[in-house]
């Protein structure tokens, strides 16, 4: 599995961009970016999730291991969608934009995994299939919660409400994926 790179200065534009969509978003205006010529920006084959962060508080998070379109264009719909359609989260609000920090998370492509323990904390992402629920966790899940591999698999399974165990069940997927984390200077 190949590791993610994006040189500094697309990356200080990805989060220009991610900035940009969230502000005009959440405002309600219009905006549009035109003529990206930045080949890191433009390529297709990777995921992204967007992070939006209210101090130390989680205030959004959404994202695709799937991509069907550029990276920025991605980062873009990804930023909308954390603002806004996080079941889990109010919508941010206007009134909160100072205060929001972003963090993108750029994916590799899906590798299986045949042995999951085999991964490493920090390092893997994780994907969870099995029948019709799926999960996913940024490798910096685990860090934040101070999990070793065994507890990171087992709070995958818990997260779409499967048992703990369900990681050994021959209907069950697990994949792994390695991330470029873009956090926005503030």
């Amino acid at each position: 599995m190949d590791a993610v790179y994006i040189p500094p200065d697309s990356q200080k534009r990805l989060i220009q961009v991610s900035r940009r969509t969230l502000e005009s978003f959440v405002r309600g205006a219009q905006w549009q970016i035109d003529g990206v010529d930045d080949i890191y920006l433009l390529a297709s084959q990777y995921g992204a999730f967007v992070s939006l962060h209210k101090r130390d508080e989680l205030r959004g998070c959404i994202g695709t291991c799937f991509p069907t379109q550029s990276l920025y264009e991605t980062v873009i719909e990804m930023t909308e969608a954390a603002a806004s359609r996080d079941h889990r989260l109010p919508p941010i609000h206007a009134r909160e934009l100072s205060e929001i920090h972003i963090e993108i998370s750029v994916l590799s492509a899906l590798t299986r995994a045949p042995d999951p323990l085999s991964l490493e904390i920090r390092s893997h992402g994780l994907h969870l299939e099995s029948g019709a629920r799926r999960a996913v966790f940024l490798p910096q899940v685990a860090a934040e919660y101070g999990w070793d591999m065994e507890t990171f698999l087992a709070q995958l399974y818990l997260k779409p409400g499967l048992q703990e165990s369900a990681w050994r069940w021959p209907e069950t997927t697990i994949s792994s994926f390695t991330a470029l984390i873009i956090g926005e200077d503030r």
